[in-house]
């Protein structure tokens, strides 16, 4: 299983703000950015911050791939 982050990058680009002020306006670190980047996972803590600035639920800045990667 892996995580999805694309809807939150479309949802930044509506709302017309980019990571850099998403991050600020989150308290969220640069690190959580660059993992969201990545397609990696990060807390939940994280994800809800981002919630709260978007004004959205989880499943408006994330999907949860349910393909078996080999592990």
């Amino acid at each position: 299983m892996g995580v999805n982050y694309n809807k939150l990058w479309k949802l930044l680009i509506d709302k017309e703000m980019n990571k850099t002020q998403l991050k600020c306006a989150a308290k969220i670190s640069s690190n959580a950015i660059a993992k969201m980047g990545k397609n990696e996972p990060v807390s939940i803590e994280t994800i809800v911050k981002v919630c709260k600035v978007l004004q959205c639920d989880i499943g408006d800045v994330m999907e949860i791939s349910t393909k078996d990667k080999g592990i």
